[in-house]
């Protein structure tokens, strides 16, 4: 029997490196004054690496998304969280093997111990998988000396997915993949994980409204 039913989701990344990131605690507070005004039933948010930020927004959003989870892991956090309207009923994070250079201290993402958090939802009677993460960053996409972590990465998230969401009713996945559509670390995460672009799968917008 087919079922239809509707979400509102966002996904964002907040750039919360304490000491680097300008203007974060306002920025932080922007997000959370948003997140508060219970447009979404699910944020997906990366990059916000203090638990001083995460509290900072978990205060502000109690009402609207009492429900979260935040996902450390690494030397200074995963820096990846969910908040959703509904109980989050299970949590799981998974570690990359792979993520960035030691010795790279400029670059940081090894510091991160980057991953997949999984948080499992019960909202409007259905079961909900949502998925969260930031694969390494592209420095340079010419000389891309990280590809081959990031399509890593991309199998080793899509295997994750696919190997947790079997009961799953609902499969969401929202975070910073560092990637474009079409490029291989994309398809890998899509095709392999047999996942759906809402993005492309939107209705048509008219050509008088922009469409990012």
């Amino acid at each position: 029997m087919k079922m239809e039913t509707e979400v509102n989701v966002i996904s964002l990344n907040c750039w919360g490196i304490a000491g680097v990131s300008k203007h974060r605690v306002q920025r932080m507070q922007a997000i959370a004054t948003e997140l508060a005004t219970g447009k979404y039933d699910f944020a997906f948010l990366q990059e916000v690496w203090t638990t001083e930020d995460y509290e900072r927004i978990k205060s502000k959003t109690e009402e609207a998304l009492p429900y979260s989870h935040y996902f450390f892991s690494g030397v200074i956090g995963a820096g990846i969280c969910i908040f959703s309207r509904s109980p989050i009923t299970a949590a799981f994070f998974h570690q990359w093997a792979v993520n960035g250079y030691v010795h790279k201290i400029q670059h940081g993402d090894w510091f991160g111990g980057k991953g997949i958090g999984m948080a499992q939802v019960l909202h409007n009677g259905l079961q909900y998988n949502l998925y969260t993460t930031h694969l390494h960053a592209e420095y340079d996409r010419v000389n891309d000396e990280y590809l081959a972590h990031r399509v890593t990465q991309a199998f080793d998230t899509a295997q994750f997915i696919t190997l947790t969401s079997q009961d799953a009713d609902v499969v969401i996945v929202g975070g910073d993949l560092n990637t474009e559509p079409g490029d291989l670390t994309y398809r890998v995460i899509v095709h392999t994980a047999e996942l759906r672009d809402t993005y492309f799968e939107r209705p048509k917008l008219s050509d008088s409204v922009n469409s990012y």
